[in-house]
């Protein structure tokens, strides 16, 4: 597929941020938390998403995946009503998942090359390739976090996942 670039409206989400693996007990727990609160909430979300990034000068794939930071989102159909969460987060509570650890943010990203990959997480490099050539060609850089759309179960055995990378011009 040949990446594109795009105008990404902002959008509110229940948001968790962590340090971690993909996978681990810190991510998972993220996830057990923003679905066990959006589902007493009573209201659609989803997909999952994340923002990935790490805070050291090597590049990204080369720092130890422990060392990875993120942001989980789920995007809901609208502005929670005053209280809302809260309600939900104390009924959530009894769950025994980390309730207390979501927000609500408004996501905003504007310019974006995105990309769909198709295929196992652990090729996704060759797809982020084609992206940072695109920005090179485009005049393009990097402005922000590397971003993720899951379109399918994260334990699909095969997986779909829309990339996005928030882009300046250079």
């Amino acid at each position: 597929m040949t990446p594109e670039l795009i105008t990404v409206p902002s959008v509110t989400c229940l948001n968790v941020t962590g340090l971690g693996e993909p996978g681990g007990a810190e991510h998972l727990g993220a996830m057990r938390a923003l679905y066990t609160v959006v589902s007493q909430m009573g209201g659609p979300a989803g997909p999952l998403e994340g923002l990935w990034w790490v805070e050291d000068e090597r590049p990204p794939l080369q720092v130890p995946r422990e060392e990875w930071r993120w942001h989980l989102l789920l995007p809901l159909a609208g502005v929670p009503q005053a209280g809302e969460l809260e309600r939900a987060r104390e009924a959530a509570r009894p769950s025994g998942a980390a309730v207390d650890r979501v927000r609500v943010v408004t996501q905003t990203e504007g310019w974006c090359v995105e990309l769909l990959h198709a295929g196992p997480f652990s090729e996704e490099h060759l797809s982020l390739e084609v992206m940072e050539k695109f920005m090179a060609a485009e005049g393009l850089v990097r402005n922000g976090p590397h971003h993720e759309v899951y379109l399918t179960p994260l334990d699909d055995p095969s997986p779909r996942t829309l990339l996005r990378q928030p882009v300046r011009r250079a």
